[in-house]
């Protein structure tokens, strides 16, 4: 897939101010400071669209970037470890879980993991909540660069052994490096695959 086009719609608090659920959405999440917003400007080749900080917690709505005019994708709060009060924190949980349970046009959530960790509580638990509730997505490691070869396929390892502990199989993986711009054409030809199945299936509906 080649990116023509990107573009910031507009930033949601809310499901019911999120666009109208008429184009596929692809939803990107994770722990807060992950590195979405830089794995973001890194697959749109567009370095400023979305803002990065090295501060937990930027990301405080639901922001939506117009991709080649035909698909969403949208930037959700992060998880985690942000230092802002529990009021606020408990406010992006329950948006965030509203538009995963009922945004219908949602193709499928790619959950950003830093591979430099080992297995975290939160990230398991939000895994788990998406499979009790059957909603689709993968697996994306981030910061790969940061560790050796070796170092990341017994990260690999070590995080697939605690999944399988609980799960039958394992979500689709991604290894990725905003910095090298690894796993960017992966992403983006799973993308564009799902696109037209999405399509597909518009047709199909639209035929009955």
């Amino acid at each position: 897939m080649i990116i023509r086009s990107a573009q910031f719609i507009k930033s949601s608090t809310s499901l019911e101010q999120c666009p109208s659920p008429e184009k596929p959405e692809f939803g990107f999440v994770g722990r807060s400071n992950v590195g979405k917003s830089s794995l973001i400007n890194m697959l749109t080749s567009r370095p400023r669209l979305a803002k990065t900080s090295g501060q937990p917690g930027r990301t405080r709505t639901i922001n939506h970037f117009y991709i080649n005019e035909s698909w969403f994708l949208v930037d959700l709060p992060g998880y985690g470890y942000a230092k802002v009060p529990v009021t606020l924190k408990d406010r992006w949980i329950k948006s965030v879980e509203k538009y995963i349970l009922n945004r219908d046009n949602l193709v499928t959530l790619f959950v950003l993991i830093d591979s430099r960790l080992n297995p975290q509580k939160s990230d398991l638990e939000f895994m788990e909540f998406l499979g009790i509730n059957h909603i689709p997505f993968v697996r994306v490691f981030t910061k790969s660069d940061k560790l050796s070869k070796d170092a990341l396929k017994k990260a690999i390892v070590l995080y697939n052994n605690k999944m399988l502990t609980n799960w039958d199989s394992l979500p689709v993986t991604f290894i990725t490096s905003s910095v090298k711009r690894t796993g960017r054409n992966e992403i983006l030809k799973y993308i564009s695959n799902l696109l037209t199945s999405f399509q597909m299936v518009s047709d199909i509906g639209r035929n009955f």
